[in-house]
C-alpha cells in the first residue's frame, strides 16, 4: 500500500508504537527525529524509547523510556518498533554506554578503561543490562509484530569488528522494512544480501513540518538577539570536541579572521550536542577569546527548537554536525561541513555519505579547516533559489521513501481489525 501523509494520520489501531532511537541523550538530529515521525504518523499511540530511561523535554526533547522496560511491561502483547533514524548500525555498546554519562563521568570511565576494549565491553553491557554489541538496533522478539528502520546510517560499518557486523546484519535480516540515508551504507547492506531502500534522512522534513515552531522560538530568546545583534546578518558555526586541541583552534582563528576582514558577518558558536564526545563549550569559550576584534558571540541555549531557529535565520552554517547541515539544508541555507584533520581521506565520514548521496555537486561539500574562508564566500555567493529548490526536492522524497512504513502498518491494521468490527 502506498502511505500518504493522510493515510498514516487516519491510522487508530490499538497496537502501539515505539519510536526507538539515541534521543536519550542530547544530539540535535537524535532529538528531533522521534518529533518528525509523531508529526508524520498522526498516532495517539506512541512510545518514546532509548536504552535508558530519561527525560529531555528541558531541551525540546521527550519523555524516553527503556526500550527493555517496556517490553518487560508490554507482558507479551504485540507492538511495532521504529528505528527513527541516525547512524545507528555503527553504535556501538561502549560509544552508547559513555555518551549517556554526564561529562565527568565519562572521563572517569574512558580514563578508567583505556584502550582495553573487552574492559569496555563489560562495563558497557553492565551499564545498559543488555548484552548488544550494537544497542541501538534492536533485537526483533516474538512480541514485535514490526520493525522497521527509517533513514538509518551505517556509513562504516564494513570497517567494524565481525562480530558487531554480523550482529547487525542478522538482525536487519529480520526487519519487515528498511531505509538508509545514503548509498555507502546501502552498498555495505546489499553485499551482505540484506535488501534496503534509499531514503533522504528525515531532517529534511524539519521546514515543512515545524516551520510555525521554529518561527516562535526565532522571535525569542538567544535566537532573536543573535539576529538583532548583527545587522548584517550571522554565520551559525559549531563543531565537536575532536576540534578543540589548542592547534586546531589557531587554524579555526585564522581562518575566520581572514573571513571577517572581507564580510561583515558575525559568528555565533553554539552546540549541536552535549553528550559525551559531542560538543564542548570550553572550548567555544577558547576560540570566541581568540577572535578579538571579530564580531562573536556563543549561543548556550540546547533547546532543539531554538538550535534549528538560529540555523535556519543564519546567513550559512558551517560545522562538523550532519544535522546542522540538514537543516540549514531544510531552509534552503548556503552550508558547508568542516572535515577534522585526522580523518583519512581514504575513508568517508557520515557526512561525506550524505553530500555524495543527496547534494548538489557544485556546492560545497565536506573542506578542510584551511578552505573554510573561500568554501563560505562560496557558499554565500550561490543561488538562494537553487538551495530552495533542493530542500523541496529531497522532502517530496523522503515523504516518497516514508510511503514504505505502510507495510508495518498494514500489519497493524490487520492484526487490529478484528478488535474494531
Amino acid at each position: 500500500m502506498r502511505l500518504h501523509k493522510r493515510t498514516v494520520a487516519t491510522q487508530t489501531g490499538s497496537i502501539p508504537i515505539i519510536l526507538f532511537g539515541a534521543f536519550d541523550r542530547h544530539n540535535f538530529g537524535d532529538l528531533l527525529f522521534p518529533h518528525i515521525f509523531t508529526a508524520l504518523l498522526g498516532r495517539q499511540k506512541l512510545m518514546y524509547a532509548g536504552l535508558m530511561e530519561r527525560d529531555m523535554r528541558a531541551y525540546g526533547g521527550h519523555k524516553v523510556f527503556s526500550l527493555s522496560q517496556i517490553i518487560k511491561g508490554a507482558k507479551q502483547e504485540p507492538v511495532c518498533i521504529v528505528h527513527v533514524g541516525g547512524e545507528l548500525l555503527t553504535c556501538s555498546a561502549w560509544e552508547a554506554a559513555v555518551m549517556l554519562l554526564s561529562g565527568s563521568e565519562a572521563d572517569e570511565m574512558i580514563a578508567g578503561c583505556g584502550d582495553d576494549t573487552e574492559a569496555q565491553l563489560h562495563w558497557a553491557r553492565t551499564f545498559l543490562g543488555i548484552t548488544d554489541l550494537a544497542p541501538y538496533v534492536a533485537a526483533r522478539t516474538s512480541m514485535m509484530q514490526a520493525v522497521a528502520y527509517n533513514a538509518v546510517g551505517g556509513t562504516d560499518l564494513s570497517l567494524q569488528n565481525p562480530a558487531l557486523r554480523n550482529e547487525v546484519f542478522h538482525k536487519l535480516a529480520q526487519a519487515d522494512h528498511i531505509g538508509v540515508r545514503d548509498m555507502h551504507t546501502l552498498a555495505a547492506l546489499r553485499a551482505a544480501g540484506v535488501q534496503a531502500q534509499l531514503v533522504p534522512d528525515s531532517a529534511v522534513m524539519v521546514a515543512q513540518l515545524f516551520a510555525e515552531t521554529i518561527d516562535r522560538h526565532a522571535r525569542q530568546g538567544e535566537a532573536a538577539q543573535a539576529c538583532n545583534a548583527y545587522s548584517q546578518g550571522y554565520i551559525a558555526l559549531q563543531f565537536s570536541a575532536d576540534f578543540g586541541r589548542a592547534d586546531i583552534l589557531e587554524r579555526l582563528c585564522a581562518q575566520l579572521k581572514r573571513f571577517a576582514v572581507a564580510n561583515s558577518y558575525g559568528i555565533v558558536l553554539f552546540r549541536a550536542g552535549a553528550a559525551p564526545w559531542h560538543d564542548n563549550l570550553e572550548h567555544y569559550e577558547q576560540l570566541a577569546a581568540r577572535l578579538s576584534k571579530v564580531p562573536v558571540r556563543i549561543f548556550h541555549s540546547l533547546n532543539v527548537w531554538d538550535i534549528c531557529a538560529l540555523i535556519a535565520r543564519s546567513r550559512a552554517y558551517c560545522g562538523s554536525s550532519l544535522h546542522g547541515r540538514i537543516v540549514a539544508l531544510a531552509f534552503g541555507r548556503p552550508r558547508l561541513t568542516l572535515r577534522h584533520p585526522d580523518q583519512p581521506r581514504s575513508l568517508p565520514t557520515k557526512h561525506e555519505a550524505f553530500v555524495q548521496t543527496w547534494e548538489d555537486r557544485t556546492l560545497p561539500g565536506v573542506l578542510d579547516i584551511e578552505e573554510l574562508e573561500r568554501g563560505l564566500c562560496a557558499a554565500l555567493h550561490g543561488d538562494l533559489n537553487r538551495l530552495q529548490n533542493q530542500a523541496t526536492d529531497l522532502a517530496a522524497l523522503y515523504r516518497q521513501g516514508f510511503s514504505g512504513m505502510g507495510r508495518c502498518l498494514e500489519k497493524l491494521d490487520e492484526i487490529d481489525r478484528p478488535t474494531r468490527n
